[in-house]
């Protein structure tokens, strides 16, 4: 089917006298009339419910839903995008292993990296998202387990070359992953170019009402892991914490990763997404393909209208001509990007202060991809754990404003943003 279709009938087909729309099973536990019907479960030997810590229907009917928009074979949802991008790399990676990564990401995910996640003994290599093959590759080390770069970065904005990036990953036996949060599949579908396992902050976009906290990893079913048994032991030998179960020989390569990481690492932390988020986020994709036309032609009008301003030093949009991902935009998100505009404002931080204060249908929150246009100047909040280096490296200038532009009336938000400009 179509993503539009899939949008609205994917992950859930009821039965005769079965309710319409997706149930929310608000259950902690299921029961079984015997324990050895629920010992299958606990071998893996049956698929089934006996907790929500680890599985729950609702949430599974939804992830069934954006496997099928994003093309892949297997999925789950967690509690946030942020437990989702350290699942997607703790589910490889353990202490004394490597990864590489785009410097260009959300702020949060480059602290879970750098300070977090080292501190379990998980090194990770920041490049340059521009940088040539031959600088890519020499990023790699032996024991580099994975490849991590989001699609549309949070908030330079920089355009991933996938194709780019799942070569050098391939080439070194290990999978891409991609954080697809702004584009959502309905403008890109990673996998389509050569991505292996695809992540969202579902809080954004396919919520896109500021409504549920959440976030979902997708498997393309496509890397052969047992190709690198040595690299990724975790998942082609016997896993002794689950009676001895190897997931690649019980599950596939289609199944393999996404059950490791229910049966592994959501039954020891716990990062479950709630029924009810997870109904909330289906109300959500019922749209979202209706959704991002308007955000992708609310941004295209705002970035136009900035960048003929006097009192603003720089747009980035990468739906204009002459914008340094123009090019590839047009290769990988050709029908449109998301809604988000990054720009300077003239006056640099306290200019940027000023004309936020000054906004009257834009609010300052942290959130970004929301029906509501919504505004923030990340060097002094999301990425404000950064030095002045590594802020550069991020694509993060202290004058640099996020407008998320939401699904009101275009001339309404341009009305808005000249006003408070006037008063910088």
């Amino acid at each position: 089917m179509d993503r539009d279709t899939l949008c609205i009938q994917g992950g859930y087909t009821p039965k005769n006298g079965e309710p319409r729309q997706l149930p929310i099973i608000q259950s902690t536990t299921f029961q079984y009339a015997t324990g050895e019907e629920m010992a299958k479960l606990f071998d893996l030997e049956e698929s089934g419910y006996f907790y929500t810590r680890l599985q729950n229907p609702t949430n599974d009917a939804v992830a069934a839903k954006i496997c099928a928009l994003e093309g892949g074979t297997a999925a789950m949802l967690t509690a946030s995008g942020q437990a989702a991008t350290f699942y997607s790399v703790f589910n490889l990676a353990s202490c004394g292993d490597h990864i590489v990564s785009s410097a260009s990401i959300y702020g949060g995910s480059y602290n879970l990296f750098a300070v977090t996640m080292k501190r379990m003994g998980i090194e990770f290599t920041f490049v340059d998202p521009d940088c040539t093959p031959e600088q890519l590759n020499a990023a790699f080390r032996p024991n580099t387990k994975a490849v991590f770069g989001e699609t549309i970065a949070n908030p330079a904005l920089t355009v991933l070359d996938i194709e780019k990036f799942a070569a050098a990953a391939h080439a070194h036996g290990v999978p891409l992953i991609v954080d697809n949060t702004f584009a959502t599949p309905i403008n890109c579908r990673p996998f389509e170019w050569g991505a292996d396992i695809v992540t969202h902050s579902t809080t954004k976009y396919m919520d896109g009402h500021g409504a549920g906290v959440g976030g979902a990893i997708v498997d393309s079913g496509r890397f052969d892991w047992t190709k690198y048994p040595d690299k990724f032991p975790g998942l082609c030998t016997p896993d002794e914490s689950y009676h001895g179960v190897t997931y690649t020989e019980r599950f596939g390569l289609a199944g393999a990763y996404i059950t490791k990481a229910t049966a592994q690492l959501m039954r020891d932390l716990g990062s479950i997404q709630s029924p009810q988020n997870a109904f909330l986020l289906n109300l959500g994709l019922e749209s979202l393909h209706v959704r991002m036309r308007r955000h992708c032609e609310n941004g295209q009008a705002v970035a136009e209208f900035l960048q003929s301003h006097p009192k603003v030093s720089w747009v980035n949009y990468c739906g204009l001509p002459g914008n340094k991902y123009y090019a590839l935009a047009q290769k990988y998100l050709p029908n449109g990007s998301c809604g988000v505009v990054s720009f300077g404002v003239a006056g640099g931080r306290e200019g940027a202060a000023r004309f936020m204060k000054e906004l009257r249908l834009g609010a300052i929150e942290t959130h970004v991809a929301d029906a509501r246009t919504c505004c923030l100047h990340p060097a002094s909040t999301t990425h404000r754990q950064m030095n002045d280096a590594e802020l550069a490296a991020a694509g993060v200038s202290p004058d640099l404003v996020r407008m998320s532009c939401g699904l009101e009336s275009a001339a309404d938000l341009i009305a808005d943003i000249g006003q408070a400009l006037e008063k910088v």
